[in-house]
């Protein structure tokens, strides 16, 4: 028997959501959503330490570190293919 489970809540029904934001250089993408305000600076807070603590790997690997920020964004900004961005910017060797 098979058993879904929801490893995050669903998003409210709002048209108002809390991005936190990705910048690398002058290109920036969407690194994850969230329904509050305090949510998405803990997740902004939690992303900023991964790079921190990754810093020499980065460097080592010439990848450029990300820089993260959040802001209200409307559902309709989402793109349609969107997913969330890993914490550090690349993963499986695919970039930013």
């Amino acid at each position: 028997m098979s058993q879904l489970l929801m490893f995050r809540q669903p998003l409210p029904a709002t048209d108002r959501l809390w991005a936190v934001i990705a910048w690398q250089g002058r290109k920036s993408r969407i690194a994850n959503i969230h329904a509050s305000h305090e949510a998405a600076w803990a997740d902004c807070a939690w992303r900023s330490r991964q790079v921190q603590e990754y810093r020499a790997f980065l460097a080592a690997e010439q990848k450029a570190p990300l820089r993260y920020d959040v802001r209200q964004i409307r559902r309709a900004e989402l793109p349609k293919s969107w997913s969330p961005l890993p914490a550090l910017g690349f993963m499986r060797g695919q970039i930013f």
